[in-house]
């Protein structure tokens, strides 16, 4: 089965208006960047993160709890999640350090937004060096030691007023707008593959259709009927 071939067979369930949206959102979608978000607890910054995420064709975001379940506002969120790739990391020992592993595997540099003696300011990073995980922690504290500790480079926003901290889905915000900007605008190679924007194409078309699940089974059972021997 070809993921052309079920496109073609969903897309009969959508408006036309609602199809042309998904071709053209997955044309700017990107996951060259990502978010790595730890122990956020505020469901109106968990659910800001997510729209924000959105807004900006961020594909990919981790979610990290630790005494602290990530629970999103709908109201605030506007259904974004229906939209991205999430992966949580339920609250045990390690699961930051797991989430890490993961996106190193897949050939992250790991990046803390803190206060660090090594950071560097937002603006001077250098975004051609590979693909980038900003990780943003807990709204009291920010990253817990072992993040820091796991990672690779340091940034922050440079602020000129008497607060020296933002709240956390606003330095999501700016970041992710600073740093589109930036890859968007360069000979950086920041799109999916034409396989990605395929299986996306078909996440998408089953969360807008109703029972979009229960209509790709009967397209399968369908394949299935008409490859057996008569």
């Amino acid at each position: 089965m070809s993921g052309e071939n079920l496109i073609t067979y969903l897309q009969q369930f959508v408006s036309s208006d609602r199809m042309r949206l998904i071709n053209e959102k997955v044309d700017h979608r990107t996951r060259y960047l990502t978010l790595l978000v730890e122990n956020v607890f505020q469901s109106h910054n968990a659910s800001a993160i997510l729209r924000t995420s959105d807004c900006f064709g961020v594909q990919d975001v981790y979610i990290v709890e630790k005494n602290n379940r990530f629970s999103a506002n709908e109201e605030v969120a506007l259904g974004a999640q229906q939209w991205l790739t999430v992966k949580t990391y339920p609250s045990y020992e390690g699961n930051t350090r797991d989430a890490i592993a993961e996106l190193k595997q897949k050939g992250y540099r790991i990046v803390a937004t803190a206060l660090h003696n090594n950071a560097q300011p937002l603006e001077n990073f250098d975004f051609k060096k590979g693909k980038v995980a900003f990780m943003l922690g807990t709204e009291l504290t920010g990253l817990s030691d072992e993040a820091l500790s796991l990672a690779d480079e340091y940034v922050v926003i440079p602020m000129r007023g008497f607060t020296q901290s933002l709240n956390v889905s606003v330095a999501a915000g700016i970041i992710l707008h600073f740093s589109t900007w930036k890859i968007f605008s360069s000979d950086i190679p920041w799109s999916l593959s034409e396989e990605e924007k395929l299986e996306l194409k078909i996440q998408w078309l089953k969360k807008s259709i109703r029972h979009g699940d229960l209509i790709e089974q009967r397209y399968l059972n369908q394949l299935n009927e008409l490859s057996q021997p008569k």
